[in-house]
C-alpha cells in the first residue's frame, strides 16, 4: 500500500510538472543533440565537441536542486557518468574510464564556485576527448608501437631513455626509433616532447604548479631548458600561456552568465 501511494504522488509531481514546462515553453535537450555530443566525445571529435557543447548553466538542463551550487554538480557528475560510458563503449579502457571518472567526481565534490565547476566541466570534457583522439590515431598501429606509447604516457614524469624502452619493449632502439616515425609520421623524441608539453599545458590549467614544479614532475634537466621547448611547441611561454588560459576562462565564465 505504501508503494501504491508512493507511485501516485511521484504520478502526479510528473503530470504537474510537465503541465508547467508545457504551458512556460520549458523543455529539456533534445534527445538528438544530446547523443550527438556524447557520440562527438566518443570519436574524439573536438571541432564537433566544441560546436555543440552547452554550458551547465543551459536552462534546458533542467532543475535537479533549488541550491544552485547543488544543481550544477548535479549535472556535472551525471555528464562525467553517461560520457564515462560513451569512452567504455567507444573502447577506452575500463578501469581507466572508471578512475577519470573517479577523480573528476572527488573534484566536483570540493567546487564550492560555479566558476569552479564550469571550468571542472569543460576540463573534464576535453581531458576524454584528447584520450579517444589519441586512440582513434593510434587505430592500426602496430602492437609494438602501441606498447611503446603506452610506456611513454605511463613514464611522463621521468626523463624516458630511449634504451630502455627498448629494453623493455625487447626491440632494437634503432628500429624502435625507424619503426615509430614509419607509422606515426614523428620521430618517437619529438612524441615524447609534444606529450609532456601536453601534460605541462594541463598542470598550468590547474593552476597549482610553477614552472620549477612542472620541470620537476616532467623530468626536463632545468627550468630555462622546460621554457624553451614550451614555447617552441606552444609558440608562447608558460606564463603567457596561463595568463591567456585565465582570460579564456574569465570570457567562458562572463558569456554564460
Amino acid at each position: 500500500m505504501l508503494k501504491d501511494k508512493s507511485m501516485f504522488k511521484i504520478d502526479e509531481k510528473l503530470n504537474k510538472n510537465l503541465l508547467f514546462q508545457r504551458e512556460y515553453s520549458v523543455y529539456h535537450l533534445e534527445y538528438e543533440k544530446e547523443m550527438a555530443f556524447y557520440k562527438a566525445v566518443q570519436n574524439g571529435d573536438f571541432d564537433l565537441v566544441k560546436k555543440i557543447m552547452l554550458p551547465l548553466k543551459d536552462s534546458k538542463l533542467g532543475k535537479l536542486s533549488q541550491n544552485k551550487i547543488k544543481n550544477l554538480k548535479y549535472h556535472l557528475i551525471i555528464s562525467i557518468a553517461l560520457i564515462t560510458r560513451f569512452c567504455i563503449e567507444g573502447g577506452m579502457n575500463p578501469e581507466t574510464a572508471y578512475t577519470l571518472s573517479d577523480i573528476f567526481i572527488q573534484q566536483a565534490d570540493v567546487c564550492s564556485t560555479e566558476e569552479e565547476i564550469s571550468v571542472l566541466h569543460q576540463e573534464m570534457i576535453y581531458d576524454f576527448t584528447s584520450r579517444m583522439k589519441e586512440m582513434t590515431e593510434n587505430y592500426g598501429l602496430s602492437a609494438k608501437i602501441v606498447k611503446a606509447i603506452d610506456y611513454i604516457y605511463d613514464n611522463l614524469q621521468t626523463k624516458i631513455s630511449l634504451d630502455k624502452m627498448a629494453l623493455f619493449l625487447n626491440i632494437n632502439k634503432n628500429y624502435l626509433c625507424e619503426l615509430f616515425k614509419k607509422e606515426t609520421g614523428i620521430t618517437i623524441n619529438n612524441y615524447i616532447i609534444r606529450k609532456k608539453i601536453e601534460m605541462a599545458c594541463k598542470l598550468i590549467s590547474f593552476g597549482e604548479y610553477e614552472v620549477k614544479d612542472m620541470c620537476d614532475i616532467l623530468g626536463f634537466s632545468s627550468s630555462s631548458y622546460f621554457i624553451k621547448v614550451f614555447k617552441s611547441v606552444v609558440g608562447m611561454t608558460p606564463n603567457q600561456y596561463k595568463i591567456k588560459q585565465m582570460r579564456n576562462v574569465i570570457n567562458g565564465f562572463s558569456s554564460e552568465l
